[in-house]
């Protein structure tokens, strides 16, 4: 098994388990899957809702009013990307990595009854959970797909818009995503996704231990890095937008609230691992 498979095997289990905890009745595990090697364990086992700095406070109420509790309970993202795409009606939308679907029913409302949002995951118990929050919610313009981020399973420049939260990071070919990601985009398409970055020097060491708060931190690009593969793939307009930047003081108040180890975090960490709204354009000619 290649070091890919591996990835994509630990985090299928992670979502998985995710899943299978709010089909239970419970939260999700804020943890997005610890993908440093088939070894690594989440970041937590028990339910973390309102304690973790990245998941807490994405969505107001507005915004989830009307939506099936299954759908909110299950995000596991680290921003609000349906709040920052600008989404028109009658657009075309793709969602990668869309868990419990919470970002295309919100996509789904803004584009409206002449558009269309797709959820793309290759996790069954995500599936099912979305597609029963798709009918709670009583979506018809909704249409979840099940693949991997790599391999969109959709035409070329089939979608306007491409929005992700805290996925892509997950991905051990991110040239592969976002070379797929410009293929199904339109001409004059966007890509408007959320997702964790990495800002300056950081020591191997510091990184390693911030897994213990983090999974996705293992595999996160340093923002300068994230410019250049969107670019190497054919983007233009690119942006990175901080949305939350992190301190030891939130990794050392997460473990703590969930009973783990804060010894292992460093005052290094601040202002070193972000959320951020990450933007770019298809050319149109």
């Amino acid at each position: 098994m290649t070091q890919t498979q591996d990835i994509q095997q630990i985090v299928k289990e992670k979502y998985g388990e995710a899943a299978r905890r709010v089909t239970q009745g419970g939260a999700a595990s804020s943890c997005r899957g610890a993908v440093a090697a088939p070894s690594s364990s989440c970041c937590a086992t028990g339910s973390l809702a309102g304690t973790d700095p990245i998941t807490r406070d994405l969505y107001d109420a507005v915004q989830t009013g009307g939506l099936p509790e299954a759908a909110v309970l299950a995000s596991l993202g680290c921003g609000n990307p349906t709040a920052l795409a600008e989404l028109r009606a009658g657009e075309v939308v793709l969602d990668l990595g869309s868990g419990g679907g919470i970002d295309v029913l919100l996509s789904a409302k803004r584009v409206g009854p002449t558009g269309r949002a797709y959820g793309l995951d290759m996790t069954d118990e995500m599936l099912a959970l979305a597609r029963d929050n798709q009918r709670q919610a009583g979506a018809t313009n909704v249409e979840f797909l099940k693949g991997e981020i790599e391999h969109i399973p959709l035409p070329d420049a089939s979608v306007d818009v491409i929005i992700s939260n805290c996925v892509i990071n997950l991905s051990a070919d991110k040239d592969r995503v976002l070379a797929e990601a410009f293929r199904v985009l339109k001409p004059g398409g966007r890509f408007a996704v959320s997702d964790v970055v990495t800002r300056g020097a950081i020591r191997a060491e510091i990184r390693a231990s911030a897994m213990a708060w983090v999974g996705c931190v293992a595999g996160a690009l340093h923002e300068d890095d994230y410019r250049h593969k969107l670019a190497a793939a054919g983007f233009s307009d690119i942006g990175v937008e901080p949305t939350r930047i992190y301190t030891a003081q939130d990794a050392r108040e997460f473990l703590s609230a969930n009973g783990l180890d804060t010894s292992v975090v460093s005052d290094e960490m601040d202002g070193k691992f972000l959320s951020a709204f990450i933007r770019a354009v298809k050319p149109a000619h």
